[in-house]
């Protein structure tokens, strides 16, 4: 599935072939957002491997039906990434959580991140989630995002994470329904 956007922006759902031929544009995308500060799971210290080695995990859950990850080309070059985590448990088949949203420091402040959470919602739905949650740095641009797109904040966790510097970081929780 491919949305297109606004020339020459488009959105598309990977299979597990596409994840995997994706690994280093996304794995490029991982270093850059943490080499520029942000707070989603890795460290000022990791390598280039322990992207690819986190991409490659994503690529077999994406084969196994268990994720479903977008990614944003700009230009045909792939400059952003979403991530749906269908719940797995028999007591929430209508839930989903949204995870990696990122977007490459060369192509921030275009409605990339926008565009991703609109079909990450879209894609949500379509697989039967009505209910999705997420979690972003108490101080990101991202939270502003999620308000902007009618997204609840349930609240904040201090020091819930490090920054890649080891600094703390909160972590603030939202939700969204989609009925």
């Amino acid at each position: 599935m491919t949305t297109q956007l606004a020339q020459p922006l488009s959105i598309e759902l990977l299979d597990a072939e596409g994840a995997r031929e994706a690994l280093p544009a996304l794995s490029d995308i991982l270093q850059d957002v943490v080499a520029n500060g942000a707070s989603v799971g890795f460290m000022a210290f990791n390598q280039r491997e322990d992207y690819q080695r986190f991409w490659a995990g994503i690529t077999e859950g994406v084969a196994a039906g268990q994720i479903l990850l977008l990614v944003a080309r700009l230009d045909g070059r792939i400059v952003g990434t979403a991530q749906v985590h269908p719940a797995g448990k028999p007591n929430q088949p209508h839930r989903a959580d949204v995870a990696k949203v990122l977007v490459h420091s060369s192509a921030q402040r275009r409605g990339i991140g926008e565009a991703l959470m609109r079909v990450a919602e879209d894609v949500a739905l379509k697989a039967g989630r009505t209910l999705l949650c997420l979690d972003t740095d108490e101080f990101g641009a991202a939270r502003r995002l999620y308000n902007r797109l009618g997204w609840t904040e349930i609240g904040t966790i201090p020091r819930y994470a490090l920054m890649p510097d080891g600094s703390d970081c909160g972590s603030t929780f939202f939700y969204k329904s989609l009925e």
